[in-house]
């Protein structure tokens, strides 16, 4: 336990201080990390030492972008956001069209699964709600995602398989191009959320990123569903607020 609360607290003291010689220390902690999950993407008709140069940029926006202050583990920020990196690398080089027949087959399972679920659900299924319906992991599902969009481009609009309804399959891919891009959207969002009070903060990393519904959080927090309505509206009034400062300034 004495390595991980030791980094725990370099990381507070970075976020604290922006120093750089914090920085490069963090991200020499989590090097091996970076290099597993590099090599995870290789023999995909890339380099490994060019995955490994996308996984180390992945990790340092990772260490810029992690709150210590939200009670999330830095590995399981810094993955998503290199996994995220180094697949749109590998995308942006044909990667998607190459995709494996079993990540093909697992993207068309999953265009009705998530149908099932979500009406099921009342809401859109989590990435951990695919993997445990379909019995995979979540990473092969956030991976047959990728793949099968990138892989099916230029037929979005041909009708999804398997459905005599004639919808097109791209109109039933909308929720999920949110999941795919929530660690930009996090990172994006990282410096706002920070201006939020706690129990705002948490409520918006309970709803948005863990999926949780509104009654899920008031049983969570011991407060009604009403309080969690109006705490999330005042949120998300907040953080657009300050999202639009920067532009307001920037013609001064």
């Amino acid at each position: 336990m004495a390595e991980p609360e030791s980094l725990r607290r370099t990381f507070e003291r970075y976020a604290r201080t922006g120093d750089a010689a914090l920085r490069d220390q963090l991200v020499a902690a989590h090097m091996g990390l970076a290099a597993y999950l590099a090599r995870r993407f290789a023999n995909r008709g890339q380099p490994l030492e060019d995955l490994v140069q996308v996984a180390s940029l992945g990790l340092l926006k990772a260490v810029d972008g992690f709150d210590p202050g939200l009670g999330i583990e830095f590995s399981t920020y810094a993955t998503t956001t290199i996994v995220g990196e180094l697949k749109r690398h590998l995308r942006d080089r044909g990667w998607a069209v190459r995709a494996p027949r079993r990540m093909q087959e697992l993207y068309l399972h999953l265009s009705s699964v998530i149908d099932e679920l979500r009406q099921q659900l009342g809401r859109s299924p989590t990435i951990a709600e695919m993997a445990a319906e379909v019995q995979v992991s979540e990473e092969e599902v956030l991976e047959a995602l990728e793949a099968g969009q990138a892989y099916r481009f230029a037929s979005l609009d041909a009708p999804k398989p398997d459905s005599g309804s004639g919808e097109p399959l791209v109109d039933h891919l909308g929720s999920e191009d949110a999941e795919l891009g929530r660690v930009e959207v996090r990172a994006t969002l990282e410096p706002l959320l920070r201006q939020l009070p706690g129990r705002q903060r948490e409520i918006v990393q309970l709803r948005f990123f863990d999926g949780l519904t509104q009654t899920e959080i008031a049983r969570r927090l011991a407060i009604s569903q009403m309080q969690v309505s109006r705490l999330l509206a005042r949120s998300v009034a907040q953080l657009r607020a300050l999202a639009e400062e920067p532009a307001e300034g920037a013609g001064d």
